[in-house]
């Protein structure tokens, strides 16, 4: 059989599995659209939502936005870290009290959705002009209110706690698939048609998701907390105590995913390494994410959420150290791949703490505290390669090393701690 023959085999195999795998992600949504479950309805609005971001990101890829080059460009990769963390210092301020009140929480998730279908929309007409940076702007702050407004819905939604980190997986796994789904086309629109096309499509899709929002249920709204009881001045910051261990931990394993992604860019540029080296290792970190959310409910019905979190950090560690024995391809993506799984599986559990032990009227403040915290702990993981030149061997040896020791040392405050 001649090469062209095998291609041609191989290619139709691909597509007959792409086929199958669409046809099993989109059965369940005529069912999550009848379902009478408030977290069916959330989840519809999730997956458009995921949706129109991947659209936003394959749009500015052909767009001026991401054209930098990597290896000339340490003081514009910095500031673009910066600008990550500029959304949320935009947000948060407003969405403490409208988060605090939980009848806000389905306007929001509307608001959010409507502004990035208007954003996109004045986007794609300026794909050539300055004003197409504002606009991108505005989606990414409108991204990260969803993500803040998604905590307070998911508390409201899941039956009881201990559905947390279950419901928490599935809209995760919900929102690869719809990524998965938009980005192939989006891919050939971009392709065929230009950036402006990919951001139409956005565009719809933010419309849709704002549509959907408009349909969930209704949540009663939080009664402000009394003047006889009246939050710590720790709580009023959104800082609880019970949190601070595992927060500890959540926060190493961002700042470790923030140095990894990072320190891979650019040590494989500068030490010439092919491209597809790169390319393997995102795709094992996103496959690393997915496994993930498959086993953090199965975890997490074993472990408590606390221990969860530490657990991650600590076969973060492992995995960095075994990886030093023989670094090369196949065990740089295999690291990428246990990375990706243990900050996944992390997240999950902190999120559903947090969501579990945020006290009615206060999850406003509290779910913006943790969220900039941990996008701070990614950005400033991510600043040091990006303005270091780190040998990559080097950089998981330190990564690996400082996993290692603040997993193993919260995990010894914690038992030792004295329970309240």
């Amino acid at each position: 059989m001649s090469v062209g023959q095998r291609l041609v085999r191989w290619g139709g195999r691909a597509a007959r599995l792409a086929g199958r795998s669409v046809r099993w992600a989109v059965r369940p949504l005529p069912r999550m659209w009848r379902s009478a479950e408030p977290l069916d309805a959330y989840a519809l609005v999730h997956m458009s939502s995921a949706a129109g971001d991947a659209l936003v990101t394959i749009a500015l890829a052909g767009t001026i936005f991401f054209q930098l080059p990597v290896d000339q460009a340490r003081v514009r990769v910095a500031a673009y870290l910066a600008l990550t963390m500029a959304p949320l210092a935009v947000a948060g301020p407003i969405l403490v009290p409208l988060l605090d009140r939980g009848g806000f929480r389905r306007g929001l998730a509307f608001a959010a959705a409507a502004g990035r279908a208007a954003a996109a929309a004045f986007a794609l007409t300026h794909t050539s002009s300055l004003l197409l940076f504002p606009a991108v702007f505005a989606v990414l702050v409108l991204s990260r209110i969803h993500g803040i407004v998604r905590n307070g819905l998911v508390a409201a939604y899941a039956n009881g706690p201990e559905r947390l980190i279950a419901a928490n997986a599935r809209l995760s796994r919900l929102a690869a698939v719809s990524v998965a789904i938009a980005s192939l086309p989006a891919a050939l629109v971009t392709k065929l048609g230009g950036a402006p096309w990919t951001l139409g499509l956005a565009a719809c899709a933010y419309a849709g998701t704002a549509l959907l929002a408009a349909r969930l249920h209704p949540i009663r709204a939080v009664p402000r907390v009394a003047v006889a009881e009246r939050p710590s001045a720790a709580l009023r910051r959104g800082r609880m105590p019970s949190l601070r261990t595992s927060a500890a931990g959540m926060g190493a394993l961002r700042a470790a995913q923030g140095f990894l992604v990072v320190l891979v860019a650019f040590a494989l540029r500068r030490e010439g390494a092919p491209a597809i080296w790169l390319v393997l290792t995102a795709l094992a970190g996103i496959a690393g994410g997915v496994t993930g959310d498959l086993l953090g409910p199965r975890v997490g019905s074993r472990l408590a959420e606390e221990l969860v979190v530490l657990v991650s950090l600590v076969l973060a560690g492992l995995a960095a150290v075994l990886v030093l024995q023989v670094l090369s391809l196949p065990t740089l993506a295999l690291f990428a791949l246990v990375a990706g799984l243990a900050t996944e599986t992390g997240r999950l559990g902190f999120q559903s703490l947090m969501q579990r032990e945020a006290p009615g009227g206060l999850h406003g403040r509290v779910f913006v505290r943790y969220e900039v915290a941990f996008q701070l702990a990614w950005v400033a993981g991510a600043f040091v390669p990006a303005m270091i030149p780190i040998p990559l061997r080097m950089g998981i040896a330190a990564l690996g090393t400082l996993s290692l020791l603040t997993g193993v040392a919260e995990l010894i405050r914690d038992r030792t701690a004295p329970r309240r």
